[in-house]
This record gives structure tokens, sequence and C-alpha cells, in this order.
């Protein structure tokens, strides 16, 4: 470990305009992802995060970064992240097929209250509805009761400033997408605007509840975000094999 301390003083100083960029995402996003408890801060958190991860690989790809994690120690550094990279991404693989069955499930309701002319669904097509939400809050639940939290005290990461940004950049990916999946799976159900998750009634106010669901914003969000992630792994990667 001592290597490493050595060379972190080639660490980009704070006044660095790819320094600051990435402390103003984290900044952003600790304050947003303490209230992330609907679909449009959601939304925004998983924009922010894709952001902050440009502005990581920007780092990564600095000379100092490169020379700090190519010693001995960096490489046992990487192997670390790499893994936890790893773990982020097949959180936001589930995420995204989540959402995929919930787009699903909504377009079919949707089909339905338009063929009756925009004023009611079948009884048969809310059953139907409801029992697709209720499976997928039930594999939702048990994705999340197996997975090990984030928060961790690693002692392979040094305690330098790009070390601590990028293990609290790992917490704040596994925070904002335990929380999308919380939110699509309607786990907050209990909110005004997600009360289609828990009763349903045979009139407009079903149709009204779905225009609030902003799933093709998730959606997206989550897709732009897993190929950040993707990014960010191949860039750590490329440091091992240069």
């Amino acid at each position: 470990m001592a290597n490493f301390h050595s060379r972190s003083n080639s660490f980009p100083s704070q006044s660095h305009p790819i320094v600051n960029d990435v402390e103003d995402h984290l900044r952003r996003l600790r304050v947003s992802e303490a209230t992330s408890t609907s679909a449009t801060s959601i939304c925004t958190n998983l924009t922010s995060l894709r952001d902050l991860h440009e502005g990581i690989n920007n780092m990564i790809e600095m000379p100092s970064i490169q020379q700090a994690l190519s010693h001995e120690q960096g490489q046992s550094w990487i192997n670390e992240l790499l893994e936890g990279s790893l773990r982020l991404v097949d959180l936001c693989e589930f995420s995204r097929e989540v959402v995929c069955l919930t787009k699903e499930s909504v377009q079919d309701l949707e089909s339905s209250i338009r063929r009756n002319r925009g004023e009611t669904a079948t009884k048969d097509d809310i059953k139907a509805y409801v029992a697709s939400r209720k499976k997928i809050n039930k594999m939702v639940n048990k994705y999340i009761k197996n997975l090990k939290s984030f928060n961790r005290n690693s002692k392979s990461l040094p305690d330098v400033e790009f070390g601590m940004m990028l293990k609290e950049t790992e917490t704040l990916v596994f925070s904002v997408l335990r929380s999308a999946l919380t939110v699509i799976s309607g786990e907050k159900s209990k909110q005004k605007s997600w009360s289609i998750f828990s009763k349903f009634t045979q009139d407009r106010r079903v149709h009204d509840d779905l225009c609030t669901f902003n799933i093709h914003e998730i959606e997206e969000g989550l897709e732009f975000l897993f190929r950040s992630l993707i990014k960010t792994r191949v860039s750590l990667l490329n440091v091992i094999s240069h």
C-alpha cells in the first residue's frame, strides 16, 4: 500500500476541471439520491450517474491515474473494482429486464383501455395486469434479498481521492438502482401516482395514473447507464492489459 501512497502525489489537483466535474456530480447525487422516491427523481439520478461515469472514465484515462494504477498494488485495486463493476452491470441488466416486463404489462392494459374508447379496462385485463405486477414484485424482492451491500470498508482500495471517488460512485449506483427497482416493482404504491399498483378501478383514473408512469424515461436512463458501466469496466481492463 505504501507504493500507492508514494505515487498518489501525482493525482491531479482538485482544481483540475475533470476532478471538479466528478466532484460536482457526486455532490448533486448525494443530495438527490436521498429523496429518490418517485419515477421522475429516479430518471434524474440515472442521467446524473451516466454523466458521473463519463467523468470517471475521463479520470481513468489521465496519465497520472494510469501511472498510479499500473504498479502491483494498483493491479490488486483494479481487480476489486472490476469485481464491483461486474455486480453493478448485473444489477443494471436485471433492472432493465424488470422495466421491460413492466412496460409490456402497462402496454397491455393501455391497449385494453383504448379498445374501450379510453374509459374502462375489462375486468380480465385488470386481473392480468395485477397478476403480472405481483409476479414482477416477487421477482424483484427475491433479487434484492440476495444483494450484498456496497457499503463496505475495502482493505485493498486506498484512501486517496480517486479511490474514494470510485468507492462512492459504486455505492451511489447501487443505491439508485435499488431505489429504481423498488419504484418500478410497485413498492412505493402508497404514493398517489403509483396507486395503480395497489388498487384498480374500472374508470378513467386508471389511464390517468398510467400517464404518470415514466417507464420510457427509466428504460432510456438504464440503457445509457448500462453503456457507461460497460465503458468504465473496459477502461479498467485496458489499464491491466497495457
